[in-house]
């Protein structure tokens, strides 16, 4: 997990794509390896392709993970798609193994290798190995002139997911107490759970979110631990940026109070407590790259960008279906606000927004493409929480 680095020096190098990159995410193990086609496929040309998927955590984790299983397989159905993929494949030299194995024995020929700590060196090791294949990286690290040109990063703009999941935790708390559990406190984490608590606030100004800082990506006794003394201070929703939200969303349920997910959709978990969730659609994103590859598009001659970014506008986030417990004006409000994520009418962060000490930190309207936004290192007023 000491990659984890990485994603710090990522988002302080984010200024110099603009309105295009940004990150974060995760890591655990067990091994699997899969293989599915679509009608018509066969490894090859643009139009028969066969396209490698790795993760570093197993597939159903009901988090980072299974989100881009579950992309993976949402290309079921495009004809001349091929794709392979394994499970459980931890940040060391094995994920330069495995993607030298799909492309030498596999012949895939595009990988998405999606865990953060796959980029440096690994990714751009394997590329500068293999400059015909295409990597894709879940992330925003790609920087112009210094990786290889057969490299891209892709990324989404989550927190206007948990924007509206915080309008909803806004609907539903009854205490006008909210908590958080995350990993690290860096911008992308940050980015969330000030999204959140902005949600909440624009129902209830005076509602709270109090977020604890586990220190690292997937620590289950400590994400339950914390869970439990969030409850026993009276909090009523409890979200989370972990990479498995599972742990965090049962023990909410078993408490008898409620969860907003992330990631994927945990609505098993918690079929009483559970009101919606922040997930990612990678099935589209995916999609766009085939499209664009069996165009005859690639990295390599310009015609797909090194780094591609979205949010509700371009079908890169979606909120899970809402829950049993969630009130009808609650789902009105809540589908009204992702209408205005939609058009681009809303600005989640406004002019004269203040930090949790009081201090100004937007001083105009920052739009999500903002680069100011990817180096958030503050909570909004409204959470008790410290960065540091």
């Amino acid at each position: 997990m000491s990659n984890r680095r990485q994603v710090i020096r990522g988002l302080l190098a984010a200024g110099a794509f603009g309105a295009t990159s940004k990150l974060w995410v995760g890591c655990t193990p067990t091994s699997d390896t899969n293989t599915s086609s679509s009608p018509a496929a066969s490894p090859g040309s643009a139009s028969n392709l066969m396209m490698g998927f790795i993760y570093v955590g197993p597939k159903d984790d009901f988090g980072y993970n299974q989100a881009h299983f579950q992309g993976k397989e949402g290309l079921k159905d495009l004809a001349g798609v091929q794709t392979v993929d394994q499970a459980s494949v931890p940040e060391t030299t094995e994920v330069q193994e495995v993607m030298r194995n799909m492309i030498d024995q596999d012949k895939a020929t595009v990988l998405f290798p999606t865990s953060f700590g796959y980029f440096n060196p690994h990714i751009i090791k394997v590329a500068t190995e293999y400059p015909e294949v295409q990597f894709f990286h879940c992330g925003g690290l790609y920087e112009e002139g210094k990786h290889p040109k057969n490299v891209g990063s892709y990324f989404g703009y989550i927190d206007e997911a948990q924007y509206v999941a915080g309008v909803i935790a806004g609907y539903m708390s009854k205490s006008g107490k909210l908590g958080f559990i995350a990993a690290k406190p860096i911008s992308q984490v940050l980015r969330n759970i000030n999204s959140f608590t902005l949600g909440a606030r624009s129902v209830k100004p005076t509602i709270t979110t109090k977020v604890i800082f586990t220190g690292d990506w997937s620590l289950p006794v400590k994400e339950a631990e914390a869970t439990n003394s969030l409850i026993d201070q009276g909090i009523d929703v409890v979200t989370c940026h972990v990479d498995s939200p599972k742990v965090v969303i049962e023990t909410t349920e078993k408490r008898g109070v409620f969860s907003s997910g992330y990631h994927a959709d945990q609505s098993k978990l918690a079929p009483k407590g559970y009101l919606t969730g922040a997930e990612w659609d990678w099935t589209k994103v995916y999609t766009d790259y085939v499209k664009s590859i069996q165009e005859g598009k690639t990295l390599m001659n310009g015609g797909i960008p090194h780094l591609v970014r979205g949010g509700y506008k371009e079908g890169f986030v979606k909120l899970s279906e809402y829950g049993p417990a969630v009130s009808d004006e609650a789902k009105k409000a809540g589908d009204e606000v992702k209408a205005q994520m939609k058009d681009g009418s809303l600005v989640i962060y406004k002019a004269g927004i203040k930090d949790n000490n009081g201090k100004v930190v937007v001083p105009k309207d920052l739009e999500q493409t903002a680069i100011e936004l990817e180096s958030m290192d503050w909570l909004v007023e409204g959470v008790i929480g410290k960065t540091s």
